[in-house]
């Protein structure tokens, strides 16, 4: 299976957050999964973390491919198609981050791994 792993799966997979579901962890440590982390989970731990909304997490924000690295995490780039699918996503949902995971997702037809219930509206597969 090939996993999309949204932001917040990521930084709970890291800190071992019990609020990470069981299937999520599973799918995670299997070894058999491709799992991914897009440049768009860089960006917004880098934003959250300068605006003071992940104080905690110093050491990922300043090498979030480091992190993703020793975890034996493929990095996912954002290219052109990606932001215009990202971009022309119908519906209400205005998170940029959100948006381009889902495009991403669709895209490279990943597994986004994530408890957001909002990007079922945008039929891609999630895991959690």
């Amino acid at each position: 299976m090939r996993l999309l792993l949204d932001t917040h799966t990521f930084l709970w997979w890291l800190d071992g957050d019990a609020a990470l579901s069981a299937a999520a962890q599973i799918a995670i440590a299997d070894e058999e999964n491709e799992v991914f982390l897009s440049s768009a989970s860089a960006w917004e731990i880098a934003t959250k973390f300068r605006l003071g909304k992940l104080p905690n997490a110093t050491a990922i924000a300043i090498d979030v491919a480091g992190a993703a690295a020793a975890q034996g995490f493929s990095e996912l780039p954002i290219s052109l198609r990606h932001g215009e699918r990202a971009g022309a996503l119908p519906g209400p949902h205005r998170d940029p981050f959100d948006r381009m995971l889902v495009a991403q997702a669709i895209l490279e037809d990943l597994s986004l791994v994530s408890n957001e219930q909002a990007f079922d509206a945008y039929g891609v597969r999630r895991l959690w």
